[in-house]
């Protein structure tokens, strides 16, 4: 009973971890996707959540019936035709653009506020990354037991902050009082949802496969996406009420925290630092676990690989790859979704 609620814990952090990432911990994701969206971003966000349950339940259950390793497997199987091959193409070169992307991060970060060279926050990240995705589904587990129970103390202390010293501004009138700037909520909350989806899905399957128990996954799955609901309500929260300012700002929560000392600000950073790390190893352990499977590549020196690929993109930037990628990727994930639904109501039912 005890390794059982320590494995739905493990779920529930790997789960977090994953999806939470630089973006959202910034409160660059949550400022895009809802608050622009006035006071319905908050059912936005609740949607978003309910729809991470029903839909990593149904991956989960996939993978554990059909034996699956990698989101390559779950592509194949969900959708055995070209659509299917487009999405796995496409989810692999959005994953190594992403660790790529990552890794210039770090090197910009440790630039900006300790004036290292950017290639020594760069290869620190990798040497990291490399001795925690060495220790295979045992390093993810680990690392994102320690970052997300982390992220959740800074930004819980971040919100009683702000609710103790900004009580006036916190109230339901004043909540309505922002005006939204588009009323597509529900499609932004959607695209936002399907994109996470697929993204979490590299790690979503071995795990599932690994732990063999539907139960135990549903369970953390359901305790990961609440975590994940309330977080990103604080963190709506806090954005809501200090528009229009955050719109200028890559980092809206540094904002945020500015008016309550360097001490917080720093604690933040740090966080979104170990985020970016989280995410990287993540996207590398999924890329690397689907090499293993898909080509029989060593998964060891499948990591080698996506690293030796990723360093030098990293070097000279791929904001324009991402950026063009990344509206592709919105789509494909929904279609995906669709066909995950499909299967799981039409074939696996059966």
């Amino acid at each position: 009973m005890k390794k059982e609620i320590t494995r739905i814990f493990q779920i529930a952090a790997v789960f977090i971890g994953t999806i939470v990432g630089a973006g959202l911990s910034s409160g660059r994701e949550i400022c895009q996707f809802f608050t622009q969206y006035g006071y319905k971003s908050f059912i936005g966000i609740i949607f978003t959540g309910i729809f991470y349950i029903a839909m990593c339940t149904i991956i989960s259950k996939i993978s554990i019936k059909y034996n699956l390793n990698s989101y390559g497997e779950v592509f194949n199987i969900v959708s055995p035709n070209l659509l299917g091959k487009a999405i796995g193409i496409i989810t692999t070169v959005y994953l190594i653009s992403s660790a790529s992307i990552i890794l210039a991060g770090s090197g910009a970060l440790l630039n900006q506020f300790f004036g290292l060279p950017k290639i020594i926050g760069t290869l620190i990240m990798l040497t990291l990354a490399v001795i925690i995705l060495l220790r295979e589904t045992n390093g993810l587990i680990e690392i994102n037991s320690i970052i997300v129970p982390s992220l959740l103390i800074v930004i819980s202390t971040l919100t009683i902050l702000y609710v103790v010293f900004s009580k006036d501004s916190m109230s339901l009138n004043s909540l309505k009082s922002f005006g939204a700037k588009s009323n597509n909520w529900h499609i932004s909350a959607l695209l936002y949802a399907g994109y996470n989806i697929l993204c979490c899905c590299g790690v979503l399957v071995p795990l599932s496969n690994e732990t063999k128990k539907p139960r135990t996954m549903i369970i953390g799955i359901i305790l990961g996406a609440t975590v994940l609901t309330i977080l990103c309500i604080c963190i709506n929260l806090m954005l809501t009420v200090n528009q229009p300012y955050i719109y200028k700002y890559e980092i809206p929560l540094l904002y945020v925290a500015d008016r309550f000392g360097r001490g917080i600000q720093a604690m933040l950073l740090a966080i979104i630092w170990l985020e970016m790390f989280s995410t990287e190893v993540s996207d590398v352990y999924s890329i690397s676990k689907t090499l293993n499977v898909t080509f029989n590549i060593k998964f060891k020196h499948a990591i080698f690989l996506v690293l030796c690929i990723a360093l030098p993109i990293s070097q000279v930037g791929f904001s324009t790859l991402i950026s063009t990628l990344y509206p592709i990727f919105g789509v494909l994930s929904l279609l995906f979704v669709i066909q995950c639904i499909y299967f799981y109501f039409k074939k696996m039912k059966n």
